[in-house]
This record gives structure tokens, C-alpha cells and sequence, in this order.
């Protein structure tokens, strides 16, 4: 299959004479380094002359866009009711007006619907912010005052602020922090995190506050500092409110210290110390930790300890098993909710597990599932000791739901279900699960979203993939993506390895030494929905954000010919570059999932895969790169590189009819893009635009 050519009429240039490569271009750095010098205004000047080309090139488009967005807006209910929950002393739930882009935050006394009052107005306080993003949100133990950290610039770097509940003035306590927060059962001191240069958190610290009609902090104490580059810190609290856990990770290590949830002052303990290759998760009732670890266990187990002697023998509850991986564990007073995934199915699963006094099992089952491929997660449960479990059930063709457990008379009730209007109703969807033949013979699963009334046709196809870090892509209800679906295209999803979505065999077996199965596979992907009909192979358009920017254009360099076209969200395409620079934010810590390229074979290996590094001489097809001015985890400056230099090597080349390659930066965003909704439906729907015309399909309606 060939790139797809300029179609007639489409009279717009690919490149335009003065162009923003010509204009930039510098002989002594044919590479584009220079792209890299925030501070140089001229690297700003290019990436708002490749923003006015991008528009230039879109405004025919223009209509589409435009009707593609207001067409999402008329399918989504814009005035959304977030689902109250019961706290100790208050019910508190969200509320998004019509024409917002941030919640306003509510409460009522338990049992006293009407005396509601709002607490935290989010759309005031974004008002005359470009960018607004809350990190956490945290309740005081009495629920009388509310801590939050907001990062007002796409940075992911956050600012401390405090309320008396319900109407009092919000309170700058500390800036340049982490996002996540705690409160301590004292009720009286918050621990957060801070970073790093490379904003790796490293610390955890405890604030104790002055709490009257004008509170105060006092001076912060380091509790936890981690040495080790690799190692992130976090924060938790278990359901229990006994203990506070410290928690220190790398990608593949993890070690936990216990604090008194009341005495927050008390130096850390270490639960278990670190082993290279173990990772470990606490929870915890009275008298009982439950560890979650894969100490000679790579699909982890479960273990009780008794809370009195932890260094005491543990009693094993669930054996590690080589079909499924055991993936968290949720303690409550009567016992556990495991989730776990099978690996045959690619599917994951709620097992409730009830435990007598004497620790005996009473009750072991999963929860059953409305249909498969779904995603099922246990919502908000802020009390120990209730028996009514909130399930979230979606998937690609149930829109997110909200259900109601009850484990003593085993009844369902569904409490809330996202809405959805418009002409194409999620029953006149259907959705399938293949199996692609991966290069050694492994099974990849692929899901596919479509019309009912068109399976059994090959579609034109949006292929979406990821594939790093373990994460998965199990099956996500979007609202915005029925306006692809109604127009005649399918949506697929390649479960690649180097995802998590088999369990942890298929992460280990897309990472590090074993990265290019990632890439391979979703070339299979592709090539299966072809064979199995489901997808026209003259027009597939590839997708891929962050790391899936990388398993892209990866696949592009090997196979550029298998799609009409691609869309790289951030994309994380100078690999070996950013790898080699340990003062870049998360270099280090991303050494256990790419490897660290001080070592020479590491540093081949990830040369002969990174992007960047391995452009092909025969061209791209039409690409479209988003970036981030202020993008902390994939710099702006790896899309625009991209963009020079495929823009340049065509050029070299003299393709006679190169298809467009475009550049967009948002000089507003992080890694995340917009952070008001409407903003960032806006760009959803320029971003299909390009895809509708890339398959062909741009003049139907929906």
C-alpha cells in the first residue's frame, strides 16, 4: 500500500515554500539539537510558524472540525451530576454546569439532602488561568477542612492550599510540591511530597498546621527521603486509618514504611527491605497486613502477616498461579476485594474474598461480568466496615456505569449510568475480540468497535496502541469517538506486549531486551484485521500518545507502507537521546523499562529502535505530531525534531507528492493537553478531522 497522495481538489501544498524547516534550518545542526533551548526565542518563533502552517493546512477542514465537536457536544451530557458518597459526617459529590469546564464541589450532612452548600468552586478558581489542573484533593479527619494542590501551568508542579469547610478563604500554604496529599488521623498535620531536579518525587514530608479562623502551617519535617534515581515516592493511607504507608518504587522494586495514621511524628518502620526484582503492596485490618508480592512469584501472591510479629512466618492465601496475575488487593472489616487478571482472556476480575474472626475463608468468588472484553474496578469506598460495594463497569460499548453490591442479599442496583443522546445509541454497537499471529507465533489480542449494521465489512480504521510500563488498554466507553463510529469507521485496540493486559508475562515481554515485540505486534494487529475482514488495508490510520508515540513510530519506520496515515500525541520518539540525559525529568527512573544505555549493548539496543535514530528512506505516510510547551514527562522539542527532519528527508528525497506532515504545540499544556474540557474536546475533534480526511471519509455525515 502506498502513503496516501493528495486527492483532487485538495489543492493544498504539503510544503510551502517558506516553510518553517527552511526558515530554521541551521547547517552546523542538522539534527535539530538546537530545539531543545527553552530559553532561545527562536525555538518558540518555529513552533508557532509550524502552528500557523498546521492551521493553515486545516482551515478546509475547518467545517469538519467544527461539526465533529458540536456533534460530540449534542451526543454527551454537558450538566453532569458527579455520584454523591457518604463520608462519616457529610455525602459529598460534584457538580459541572452546562457551559463549565471545571466541577464545583458540594456537601450535605448525612441524611440532610436539602441543606446542601458548596465547598470548593474549581471554575472560579481557574477563572484567568490558561491551564488549570487540581493534583489531590484530601478531607481533614472531621471533615471540617479541605487541603487541595492545583498546578496552574501544565508542569505537574503543584501549590498547597487550605479551606475551612464550607465558605472559608482559601489558604496558600506551600508552592513548587507534588501533587498527591494525606491527612494524618491527628487531624492536624498533612504529609505531601517534593521533587527533585528531575521532578522525581524524593521526599515525603509532614506539615503540622495551626487550624482556627486563621490557620497556618508550621515549619515542614522530611520524613522519608529516597536516594536511589530509579525510585518514586508516594502516599497512602489504608481503609483501616491505622497506618500511613510511605511508598518507594521503581519500575520493578518496591519497599513500603508504616507510620501510626495517629501519631504521625513516629519515624517510619520499614515493612519489608528492598530486593532487586520484588515488588510488594500493603493493606491492612486489625491484626493483619496482607502482603501482595511477587517474591518468588513473577504473577504474584498473597500472604497474611501478623501485625504483632510481621517478622513471624506469613501464612500464604493465594498461590501464585500461571494463569492470572493478582493485581491489588482492597481490605475492608469482613475481608478482601482482589483484582486479578486472567491471562488467557486478556480480562480482569473482582474476587471477593470474606474472612471469619479466626481467618477462615467464608466466601470466595468473582464477581460475574455483564459481558467480556469489559473493565470492572471497585469505585469509592471510604468506609471500613461496609458491605455495599460501588463496582465501575464500561467498556467499548457500555458507557460508564456505576453499580451498587449488596454482599448480604447479593442484589445489584445501578445508581448512575453516563448518558448518552444522538442517532447512534450504544446498543447499535458491536464489538469483537480477535487473536493476531504475532512473528514467533504468539496470540495479541485485538479489540474492535464498530456499527452493528457494517460488521462483516472492512471499514476504513483508527488503530490505537500503547504497550509500555505494564498499563492496559481494557476496554474504555468514549462519547467523542462516536462521531468516527457513526461515520463508517472502526475503532481498534492492539494489546500489545509491553502492556499489561495479558498480566505480568506480557509486560516482561515487551520491555527492555524484548521492546521490538511491541512494535511487531501491532503490525500484526493491522495485517490480522485485514485478513479477518474487519478493516480495509488502504485505509488504516495508526495512533499513538506518550509511549505509544513510540510504538508508532517504531512501526512506521519498519513497515511506513501498512498505513494511510498516523497521529502522534506527544510522542516519546528520541529515546536514546533523552535516555543518555540524566538531569531530563524521569531519565533515571526509566532506566528498568528501556534500559540504561551507559552500558554499551543497552545503548545499541535502544539505538536501533528509537525513532528519531532509524527514519527509513522510503517516506512517511501524512503524520500529524502534538506536543506541549510545558510537557515534563516528553519534551515539545522530540515531536518538532521529528517534524524537521521527516519534512527534511523528504525533501531529500523529491517526493513528488509527499503527504503533509504537521506540527501543532499547545504553548499552553502539559503532557495531559487542555485542561478545560471544552479546550480539549476541540482539539479531539481537529484530531479526527485529520483522520476522517486520511481515510477518505471526511465529506460523510454522521
Amino acid at each position: 500500500m502506498k502513503a496516501q497522495p493528495p486527492r483532487a481538489g485538495d489543492s493544498r501544498p504539503t510544503h510551502s515554500p517558506t516553510s518553517p524547516v527552511d526558515r530554521f534550518r541551521r547547517d552546523d545542526d542538522p539534527d535539530w539539537h538546537w530545539l531543545e533551548r527553552r530559553d532561545d526565542p527562536r525555538v518558540t518563533a518555529f513552533l508557532e510558524a509550524t502552528n500557523a502552517e498546521a492551521k493553515a493546512w486545516f482551515a478546509p477542514l475547518e467545517d469538519l472540525t467544527e461539526r465533529l465537536y458540536h456533534g460530540h457536544l449534542a451526543r454527551r451530557e454537558l450538566a453532569v451530576h458527579g455520584l454523591p458518597t457518604a463520608l462519616d459526617h457529610y455525602t459529598v459529590w460534584s457538580e459541572t454546569a452546562a457551559e463549565a469546564d471545571h466541577p464545583v464541589w458540594w456537601r450535605h450532612p448525612n441524611g440532610e439532602p436539602k441543606a446542601r452548600e458548596a465547598f470548593l468552586d474549581l471554575e472560579a478558581r481557574a477563572a484567568g488561568h490558561a491551564f488549570f489542573e487540581v493534583g489531590d484533593m484530601a478531607l481533614s479527619p472531621d471533615e471540617a477542612w479541605l487541603a487541595w494542590t492545583e498546578d496552574t501551568q501544565g508542569d505537574e508542579t503543584f501549590g498547597l492550599w487550605l479551606k475551612r469547610l464550607p465558605d472559608g478563604a482559601p489558604v496558600s500554604l506551600l508552592e513548587a510540591i507534588g501533587p498527591e496529599l494525606c491527612w494524618a488521623e491527628d487531624g492536624i498535620t498533612l504529609l505531601f511530597t517534593r521533587y527533585d531536579a528531575t521532578l522525581r518525587p524524593d521526599s515525603i514530608w509532614r506539615l503540622p498546621l495551626a487550624l482556627g479562623d486563621a490557620p497556618t502551617a508550621g515549619t515542614p519535617a522530611l520524613m522519608l527521603r529516597e536516594e536511589d534515581p530509579e525510585f518514586f515516592l508516594g502516599l497512602g493511607k489504608t481503609r483501616s486509618r491505622d497506618w500511613l504507608l510511605l511508598e518507594s518504587a521503581s519500575k520493578d522494586t518496591s519497599e513500603v514504611h508504616l507510620v501510626p495514621a495517629g501519631a504521625p511524628d513516629t519515624p517510619p518502620r520499614r515493612f519489608r527491605a528492598r530486593e532487586r526484582g520484588v515488588e510488594y503492596a500493603l493493606d491492612h485490618r486489625p491484626g493483619h497486613f496482607y502482603l501482595l508480592h511477587n517474591r518468588e512469584a513473577p504473577h504474584f501472591c498473597l500472604d497474611r502477616v501478623d501485625e504483632a510479629t510481621p517478622e513471624a512466618e506469613p501464612e500464604r492465601l493465594i498461590a501464585h498461579r500461571e494463569d492470572t496475575t493478582l493485581e491489588g488487593i482492597d481490605a475492608f472489616a469482613w475481608g478482601l476485594v482482589i483484582t486479578e487478571r486472567d491471562h488467557h482472556q486478556a480480562q480482569e476480575h473482582l474476587r471477593v474474598l470474606e474472612l471469619d474472626d479466626r481467618h477462615a475463608t467464608g466466601r470466595d468468588e468473582r464477581l460475574p461480568l455483564s459481558e467480556t472484553p469489559c473493565s470492572l474496578a471497585l469505585g469509592e469506598a471510604p468506609h471500613f466496615d461496609d458491605r455495599r460495594l460501588r463496582l465501575h463497569e464500561e467498556s467499548f460499548t457500555l458507557p460508564v456505569t456505576w453499580t451498587e453490591l449488596d454482599l448480604d442479599s447479593g442484589r445489584r442496583r445501578r445508581l448512575k449510568q453516563q448518558p448518552v443522546h444522538g442517532d447512534l445509541r450504544p446498543d447499535q454497537l458491536a464489538c469483537e475480540r480477535l487473536w493476531a499471529t504475532g512473528h514467533d507465533g504468539e496470540h495479541i489480542p485485538v479489540s474492535v468497535v464498530m456499527r452493528a449494521d457494517l460488521a462483516g465489512h472492512p471499514l476504513p480504521t483508527l488503530l490505537y496502541g500503547y504497550g509500555a510500563y505494564g498499563e492496559v488498554l481494557d476496554p474504555w466507553f468514549s462519547v467523542a469517538r462516536l462521531e468516527l463510529l457513526a461515520r463508517g469507521v472502526a475503532f481498534a485496540v492492539a494489546h500489545v506486549r509491553g502492556g499489561g493486559d495479558r498480566g505480568e508475562p506480557w509486560y516482561l515481554a515487551g520491555k527492555l531486551e524484548h521492546k521490538t515485540n511491541s512494535f511487531r505486534d501491532f503490525l500484526a494487529a493491522r495485517d490480522a484485521l485485514v485478513e479477518k475482514g474487519f478493516s480495509d488495508g488502504e485505509r488504516i490510520v495508526a495512533y499513538g500518545a506518550s509511549a505509544g508515540g513510540l510504538l508508532v513510530g517504531a512501526s512506521l519506520n519498519l513497515a511506513p507502507d501498512r498505513f494511510c496515515a498516523a497521529v502522534l500525541d506527544v510522542p516519546f520518539v528520541d529515546v536514546l537521546r533523552t535516555m543518555e540525559n540524566p538531569d531530563l525529568p524521569l531519565t533515571t527512573a526509566e532506566y528498568s523499562e528501556w534500559g540504561n544505555p551507559q552500558d554499551p549493548a543497552v545503548r545499541r539496543r535502544i539505538r536501533d529502535y528509537s525513532p528519531l535514530d532509524n527514519l527509513p528512506d522510503r517516506p512517511w505516510p501524512p503524520v500529524f505530531l502534538q506536543g506541549s510547551w510545558h510537557d515534563m514527562r516528553v519534551p515539545y522539542w522530540e515531536p518538532a525534531k521529528l517534524y524537521a527532519r521527516l519534512t527534511e528527508l523528504a525533501r531529500a528525497r523529491g517526493d513528488a507528492s509527499p503527504g503533509p506532515i504537521l506540527l501543532r504545540t499547545d504553548l499552553e499544556a502539559g503532557h495531559g493537553g487542555a485542561s478545560g474540557r471544552f479546550k480539549a474536546w476541540h482539539d479531539n475533534a481537529r484530531q479526527d478531522a485529520f483522520i476522517l480526511w486520511a481515510l477518505g471519509v471526511e465529506n460523510r455525515e454522521a
